[in-house]
């Protein structure tokens, strides 16, 4: 529920045109989001109506809201196409949630799909999304003017939207994490990347999150060759 406060927080700030504090209450919602089905297993709070709410809550924070901010960021110049690539996005996320609800009890999944989701899961999804807003707000603070001339053209944030949509729906196969084991040799360096990515995040919050975008997308060929 506090995810969902955030999310349609993020919608008013949005209309408001106070953008960079929209965007940091779509980050807080993602964090949120992370964290809720570990806070429910620990305290032994799983259940069906949990599950539920917490689709619903995704389909606002991550599919209608990125939406949304885009569109009263740019997308709203282009007119109609500007609304269209919005309904794409929200459609393409209420498709890719409803799957996943519907894939929860398949008797017939093999055991090893579990460390798989079948394509882009809905916070990483928005993220990708809001993209050109992280990569212009961040060209932007570094002095790049053309940069974020460019990444500020509507027609890219329709592209993008639209592009994370239809990655959202595809059957890629992409990692879940959720059982994640990894070798021994790679912890420290890890740790260590993990490091100097918390830093860039807190210094240069926008190119950080952009960054973030840039290696999901990296990662999906190598989680497509795991699986």
């Amino acid at each position: 529920l506090l995810a969902l406060c955030a999310g349609l927080t993020a919608i008013r700030l949005a209309m408001e045109g106070r953008i960079e504090l929209a965007l940091g209450a779509i980050v807080f919602a993602a964090f949120l989001d992370g964290i809720d089905g570990r806070v429910a297993r620990l305290i032994k709070g799983q259940s069906k109506f949990g599950a539920e709410l917490d689709s619903l809550a995704d389909f606002v924070n991550f599919g209608v809201t990125p939406a949304l901010i885009l569109y009263f960021w740019k997308l709203n110049e282009l007119s109609n196409v500007g609304w269209i690539a919005v309904i794409v996005f929200a459609i393409s996320m209420a498709l890719r949630l409803a799957r996943f609800n519907a894939s929860i009890d398949d008797p017939n999944k093999p055991a090893f799909a579990e460390n798989f989701f079948t394509g882009v899961p809905a916070p990483a999804g928005a993220m990708l999304g809001l993209f050109p807003l992280f990569a212009g707000l961040a060209a932007a603070e570094w002095g790049l003017v053309t940069a974020a001339s460019l990444l500020a053209w509507p027609g890219v944030s329709a592209l993008v939207l639209t592009g994370a949509g239809a990655l959202m729906v595809s059957t890629l196969p992409t990692w879940s994490f959720k059982n994640f084991r990894l070798p021994e040799t790679l912890l420290l360096p890890l740790l260590i990347a993990v490091g100097l990515y918390a830093a860039f995040l807190v210094s240069e919050p926008w190119g950080a999150m952009a960054l973030g975008g840039i290696a999901y997308v990296s990662m999906l060929p190598f989680s497509l060759r795991s699986y």
